[in-house]
């Protein structure tokens, strides 16, 4: 295993300026927009480099310099893959262009120091997470970015963003239980937090009840910071009541980074894959897809549709990454499996644009009108060309409309669900794409076209940072269709893929230790 000296820069650049923009930020007008987006826009050049590099085995960096123990690993170790730089290539990206687009859409707010403290923060905790080689570590930099988003959901200090951070707070901290629970739990059992340690135990190991017991503790947990139905009452209002820029950080990459990544790092390469889980995995994606789809439809308010909308659309991608699970289990095709993996983290990445754009966009129409119900919006697509441009795009890419990005990767979903003989998947994954298309067709309506209703007359486009951040997203919405054309697709995805199926390569960690 290769050591690399930049990996910690991921963690170290982010958790910098938070505590520099309090204390600079006073003195030097304008330190806080630039530090922050200097070092999101630096780290998602790291990561775009790593990613044409290459990484055919594991990179990792050890902190402290400690030496293993009677063969136990006690450092705290950082580990680079291909899953890892891929979630790290997202999470930088949503994290540079919200955090530009905050720079004219944070100024109706006071304390703006506080608020890119507070999203540097975030995002130091969640680039923690995804590069963590041990549960212990992995549980303090999910608290760093859970507990500065839920000071950023209440930053508008409203009653409704108040009560919206503190139900987030209240179930956040439930999941947090669960899961410092479980770690326990693994901890008692096998004398170790190394993930690629304990994996090894797991695969030498008879597997007992409290190993099945902590697989379940641990789905609970993370599937509540996922918001996975039915652990998803706290995200409609926390979504929702957030800043737009907050809201697509949350729904964009928050819950994929601290749940989805958590539950897919750990359920394929420490735990020993079970029916069981890869059944229970696939259940929850396709009740999140059916049931967030049909709470979605029947909303008025712009953010809370979207908040919902982001339930249904994890779903899709629980419920690929599932049947791939399943197939394995099964010792089915691996040919199949691979694909509908690759479809699940397809539309990870596809949602990661789409869902931040329409967030953005939902954002621009409320900072110009003040307004987020439909029944009072109208006309704004002669107005606001950019905003109405850039959320059609996101509209038919999240619809699964060709030639946008959302299309081809629930494609390759419905088609290994079909492959693999999974055929009443399939039909319910076009189904709810059908649905989604019919409620945001409601929303373009709605908001952009039709009639201009007199009181919101005098609007104009949102400023540059706002606008520059929608068009690279909706750039990106047609961009990320290559991804299915197989020489990008080896370079970009298979790696992923490659390190979930082939558990031993994670291992090959424990060997360098």
């Amino acid at each position: 295993m290769i050591m690399e000296p930049l990996i910690p820069l991921y963690v170290i650049l982010p958790l910098g300026a938070a505590f520099l923009i309090p204390v600079i930020g006073r003195l030097i007008k304008g330190f806080q927009k630039t530090i922050t987006s200097l070092v999101f826009l630096f780290l998602l050049g790291l990561s775009i480099k790593f990613i044409i590099s290459g990484i055919n085995e594991p990179l990792s960096y050890r902190i402290g310099g400690w030496e293993p123990v009677a063969g136990i690993p006690i450092a705290i170790y950082f580990i680079l893959d291909g899953l890892s730089i891929f979630m790290l290539c997202i999470v930088n990206l949503i994290a540079f262009l919200s955090g530009f687009y905050a720079i004219s859409y944070i100024k109706k707010f006071t304390a703006e120091n506080n608020f890119y403290a507070l999203f540097s923060l975030m995002v130091a905790g969640m680039n923690g997470v995804i590069l963590t080689g041990d549960l212990f570590n992995l549980f303090v930099f999910l608290e760093i970015a859970v507990i500065a988003s839920y000071a950023l959901v209440a930053f508008g200090i409203e009653k409704e963003e108040l009560e919206a951070s503190f139900k987030y707070q209240v179930l956040g901290g439930l999941a947090s239980l669960l899961i410092l629970f479980s770690i326990g739990l693994l901890y008692w059992n096998t004398k170790t937090l190394n993930i690629a340690d304990i994996a090894t135990i797991v695969k030498t190991g008879a597997y007992n009840k409290i190993l099945i017991f902590s697989q379940l503790v641990l789905l609970a947990g993370f599937g509540l910071k996922a918001a996975i139905i039915p652990f998803h009452a706290w995200l409609p209002d926390a979504h929702s009541s957030a800043p737009s820029p907050i809201s697509s950080m949350l729904s964009g990459v928050l819950i994929k980074a601290i749940g989805i990544y958590a539950i897919i790092r750990l359920f394929f390469n420490m735990f020993a894959i079970s029916h069981e889980v890869a059944l229970t995995l696939t259940t929850l994606g396709v009740l999140s897809m059916v049931i967030g789809s049909l709470l979605a439809i029947g909303q008025w308010d712009i953010k809370r549709m979207l908040a919902y909308s982001s339930i249904s659309q994890v779903g899709y991608i629980i419920m690929g990454i599932g049947i791939g699970l399943l197939i394995l289990t099964t010792n089915g095709n691996k040919t199949i499996a691979a694909l509908s993996i690759f479809g699940g983290l397809f539309h990870l990445v596809n949602h990661a644009v789409f869902k931040g754009l329409l967030f953005l966009s939902a954002g621009a129409v409320e900072h110009r009108t003040g307004i987020r119900d439909l029944n009072k919006l109208g006309g704004l697509s002669g107005k606001m060309p950019i905003t109405s441009s850039s959320s059609l795009i996101a509209s038919l890419a999240i619809s699964g409309i060709p030639p946008f990005n959302g299309f081809f990767s629930k494609l390759v979903i419905i088609i290994a669900a079909i492959q693999g003989q999974f055929y009443w998947l399939a039909g319910i994954a076009i189904v709810i794409s059908i649905i989604t298309l019919a409620y945001f067709l409601k929303l373009q309506k709605n908001t952009f076209y039709g009639d201009v209703k007199n009181k919101i007359d005098n609007i104009k486009e949102v400023p540059f940072t706002m606008c520059f951040s929608m068009i690279v997203l909706a750039i990106l919405c047609v961009c990320l269709s290559l991804l299915i054309i197989p020489g990008i697709r080896e370079a970009v995805i298979e790696p992923v893929v490659n390190t979930l199926i082939n558990k031993a390569n994670y291992l090959l960690i424990l060997s360098e230790i």
